[in-house]
């Protein structure tokens, strides 16, 4: 997966410098972004049951995400986006609740085929990814190493202002707790792959 996001990176690294040389000023544009999105997907990391029978899994690739950034026209045809963003996965009760939060960090690179429609990924890493719990989900609490992902995206434009993401994450986090049997060291390993949609506004 490193590997893959050292090309995906080269590659956007490469792409901008050619496309910056060539680009008209008419068609820079610097943006700030804010957005809000829901998440599906992922191992399940626990489940939370409740007295009246219900229950309710909390996974890795789950479910809500907050992203601020910045959004960069290049010209007509290519644009890039860096943002920073918190996304959790939580069950909550009365008596305690359990957790999974990061703190992704995303460079992505985009083709505009229309003015109204655009498509794209880049790299995605993933800091302080954490589960933990209280009261009855004390105990659970397991700290993941950073993780470096893959986004695919595509993004359409209801207004110069508001646009509607959906997009797929391959990511896998580790347990930094290891252990060695019969002299081979075993990591805990889950899966973070998931689909999302997102509302984001630019100003």
């Amino acid at each position: 997966m490193k590997k893959i996001a050292l090309v995906i990176a080269l590659a956007i690294a490469s792409l901008s410098s050619a496309q910056a040389e060539n680009a008209p000023e008419s068609g820079q544009q610097l943006r700030f972004v804010v957005g809000t999105g829901l998440t599906f997907g992922g191992d399940k990391l626990a489940t939370a049951k409740y007295t009246n029978g219900g229950s309710i899994d909390v996974r890795a690739g789950g479910m809500v995400a907050f992203v601020g950034g910045v959004d960069y026209r290049i010209n007509q045809q290519f644009s890039f986006q860096g943002t920073v963003g918190f996304h959790f996965d939580q069950a909550d009760a009365k008596n305690g609740n359990v957790n999974f939060r990061r703190y992704p960090i995303e460079v992505l690179g985009y083709f505009h085929p229309t003015e109204k429609f655009r498509v794209g990924g880049g790299v995605r890493y993933v800091a302080g990814p954490k589960l933990s719990g209280s009261g009855y989900g004390s105990g659970i609490d397991t700290d993941f190493d950073n993780a470096v992902g893959a986004v695919v995206e595509g993004e359409y434009f209801f207004s110069q202002n508001v646009g509607v993401k959906l997009r797929f994450v391959k990511e896998e986090y580790k347990d930094r707790m290891s252990y060695m049997y019969r002299g081979v060291i075993y990591n805990d390993k889950v899966k973070g792959d998931h689909v999302g949609i997102f509302g984001n506004f630019y100003f």
